[in-house]
């Protein structure tokens, strides 16, 4: 568990050309076609995401090659290589760690300016991924005494705990390259790894009771940030009580952990939902998108999507309504923009339109059927999504001359000092033949009373130390409302 633990460090979501070190056998390997870098192995044949077999080309160097020496050092962080001089990462200042360092090939064109290299928030919108582990992870500590950059349970206590690597940068790399495999290493969805496609029927003693309101429907959606060390349960608590507020009958949720999970599951307002995601499978998954219901439900179902590289799903519930007719909830998190060195070109737009179209062409049998979720959209390079006639977005249909940003680093101010990024990442899609949308809201914009955070910014060579306010979520979250016709 150490060993594999210590390969963490050197994830990258880039391809290396290295020649194999014969001495060194159990190192971690990056894959030629996908980057995604292979735990060691002593005999290994092939990537654990794309399948491809490896080859001596797509190896990682030999710690002990005295190439090495004198080369760039690469960032445990962000990746990124540094000239040998450099104390600190130039991208995210992360200081460099001697004993710790794996250099590799320095990138020669990023085809960025140096004030665009210099920029500390390069990689913090979105970052690499990491392999699943499969290790259970405990709940988190009740105790509200615990030290600004620590974070409770898991596999992230067990890396603090290992006291060469207490260090914030880290604890943002693990939280935010969070992710998992299964099946047969492409995909995988929600139930036990190595199973696929299973729907879960629950019987009409299971279900919980319906809403006091039979002629309306609200439904929450809420990407909750699965960043861990972040005044985790502060943030979760907030979230509750916007739950609390507005006691939405369904809700959709996108980067929940385990550990988020716990907090949940714990909270007084757990007991009204039935939840997709039984307590067993949330502790085998690293991160998972979630639906709740206080309606009868029906069953639940998973869809993964093929070209994941991600492990993103389609997740849906069929709610019975009080006149026996169905009603179909769906969440996603679609393929996540990676941009990253040497080509910073990894938008997955491609992969990202055709796990929508899939959706859609999932969802379209059923006359009743909401779709909510982080699709990580962007209209000027995805192109519109792909509706049918059938469908409305929610938004610009009861907002068009507003903008709708659900992430947005002007209008959040916990996100002050990433890099500019403002989208409408999340939306509510709607076909419906018995419901029409009456009201939609976003949600989760105020900062948590009396809750601080501190962040470095590089301003003009020189790091200042941001105090900033902390809200639930990096994103926004969204509320609609549906009433009967």
């Amino acid at each position: 568990m150490f060993a594999f633990s210590i390969s963490l460090k050197f994830k990258t979501l880039f391809s290396r050309s290295f020649s194999l070190s014969r001495t060194v056998m159990a190192s971690p390997w990056a894959c030629a076609r996908c980057t995604f870098v292979n735990p060691p192995s002593s005999n290994p044949t092939s990537c654990k995401i794309c399948l491809s077999p490896f080859s001596t080309s797509s190896s990682s160097p030999s710690p002990s090659s005295s190439s090495m020496a004198s080369t760039d050092w690469s960032c445990h962080a962000c990746t990124f290589s540094n000239k040998p001089s450099s104390l600190s990462c130039e991208i995210c200042e992360t200081q460099k760690e001697t004993e710790l360092k794996n250099p590799i090939s320095s990138f020669s064109n990023f085809g960025l300016d140096q004030d665009e290299l210099s920029d500390p928030s390069v990689g913090k919108v979105f970052l690499p991924l990491q392999q699943c582990t499969g290790r259970k992870r405990e709940a988190p500590s009740p105790s509200p005494e615990k030290p600004k950059d620590s974070v409770s349970g898991g596999i992230l206590n067990f890396l603090f705990n290992l006291t060469f690597w207490r260090n914030y940068s880290f604890s943002l790399l693990i939280n935010k390259v969070l992710f998992c495999f299964a099946g047969e290493g492409k995909d995988f969805s929600l139930k036990p790894c190595g199973s696929r496609n299973k729907r879960i029927e629950l019987g009409s003693g299971e279900n919980t009771d319906g809403s006091s309101n039979k002629h309306k429907v609200t439904v929450m959606s809420y990407n909750v940030w699965f960043r861990e060390d972040l005044e985790l349960e502060k943030r979760m608590e907030a979230l509750g009580e916007l739950i609390q507020l507005f006691k939405p009958d369904l809700m959709c949720f996108q980067e929940v952990t385990p550990n988020i999970y716990g907090i949940f599951e714990s909270s007084i307002w757990w007991k009204e939902y039935k939840c997709s995601v039984p307590r067993q499978l949330a502790e085998e998954r690293p991160y998972f998108c979630m639906l709740l219901s206080k309606l009868p439900v029906k069953a639940f179902s998973s869809t993964p999507f093929s070209n994941s590289v991600m492990g993103r799903e389609l997740c849906k519930a069929e709610i019975t309504l009080p006149d026996g007719k169905t009603l179909v909830i769906a969440t996603t998190h679609l393929e996540s923009p990676c941009p990253a060195p040497p080509t910073w070109n990894q938008m997955y737009s491609k992969e990202r339109l055709a796990q929508a179209r899939q959706s859609v062409n999932l969802l379209e049998a059923s006359p009743n059927t909401i779709f909510a979720g982080d699709m990580n959209w962007d209209d000027k390079t995805d192109g519109p999504f792909p509706l049918t006639k059938s469908w409305t977005d929610a938004w610009t249909q009861l907002r068009p001359d507003e903008e709708g940003f659900t992430y947005d680093t002007k209008l959040n101010p916990m996100l002050t000092g990433n890099r500019s990024l403002r989208k409408r990442l999340d939306r509510f899609l709607v076909k419906s033949t018995d419901f029409e949308v009456t009201a939609i809201e976003m949600i989760g914009k105020d900062a948590i009373p009396g809750v601080k955070h501190f962040k470095d910014k590089k301003v003009k060579k020189e790091v200042k130390r941001l105090e900033l306010p902390v809200l639930p979520s990096d994103h926004f979250g969204l509320l609609l409302t549906l009433c009967r016709k």
